[in-house]
């Protein structure tokens, strides 16, 4: 992991009783990230550095873009490893079926924070597939991935203002992770990284620092993740998506679970 990008270095003084103290503190890189397809801008996400490929890929993923890597002829940074801009290349056959999305290009993510409005949440909706269980685990097994998440946090220990995102497989094996100043940035990370890999079929459980919000509930359900684990509450929005398609909604708190949806893929 290149730290270096991720974090920057600033003099602050330390307040104690009786003194102050000047001392260097590591603070977490927020940098824009313009996201250009066939040759336009299509949005720009303000994020950590790193991982600007998957990033990009999760993100068209979710946007409902693209469907399976297939679908892109490339994508790369323009202008070297320090750039802030990643170009994504279709298929012709994909670029003239999603030609319609193309077009909003000037609008705000859908996948972004500041979604609102009934007939924008039910349009969303239209390409989420109803989820049906296929695996359960149990309350201990729930716990132990829980268990994990102070090590997948390695960023945030050193600057304590980082999301993190964990995808296990099946078999409770952590397959991706990342950390970013934005919680949807993470959850784009991980899955664009297996994404692009052709393993995203391998992702059945997510483990999210932050809330499960109803973008972050949309993400899941287009990576076809069956079960996600909250370190907060989700969302009533976010339970009510989870409810209409079936995934598990669960949080954590004081070393209890609690299950809003999909109960059946938490056994006792």
């Amino acid at each position: 992991m290149n730290y270096d990008k991720m974090l920057k270095k600033h003099n602050t003084v330390y307040y104690l009783p009786g003194q102050q103290r000047v001392t260097e503190r590591e603070l977490i890189a927020e940098e824009p990230l313009s996201i250009n397809i066939q040759g336009d801008n299509y949005a720009v996400i303000m994020r950590t550095p790193g991982h600007e490929n998957a990033h990009a890929a999760g993100f068209c993923l979710a946007e409902g873009i693209i469907d399976t890597p297939s679908d892109i002829a490339d994508i790369a940074l323009c202008d070297g490893d320090d750039s802030n801009v990643v170009a994504v290349k279709l298929t012709q056959e994909r670029a003239k079926k999603i030609s319609h999305l193309l077009g909003k290009k000037a609008y705000i993510s859908q996948t972004g924070c500041g979604l609102c409005g009934r007939e924008i949440i039910d349009d969303l909706t239209n390409n989420l597939t109803h989820l049906d269980p296929t695996f359960a685990i149990s309350l201990a097994q729930a716990m132990s991935i829980v268990a994990q998440m102070k090590d997948i946090q390695k960023l945030r220990k050193r600057c304590f203002s980082s999301h993190a995102v964990a995808l296990f497989d099946k078999n409770l094996k952590n397959i991706s992770e990342a950390e970013d100043v934005g919680r949807h940035n993470a959850l784009d990370k991980t899955i664009g990284t297996l994404f692009l890999k052709n393993k995203l079929t391998d992702a059945s459980i997510a483990l999210l620092s932050s809330r499960a919000s109803y973008e972050m509930v949309q993400k899941c359900a287009r990576a076809k993740i069956e079960l996600i684990i909250s370190m907060a509450r989700p969302t009533a929005l976010a339970v009510e998506l989870g409810e209409s398609i079936d995934i598990t909604l669960a949080s954590v708190r004081d070393n209890r679970l609690y299950v809003f949806t999909g109960k059946s893929r938490i056994s006792k």
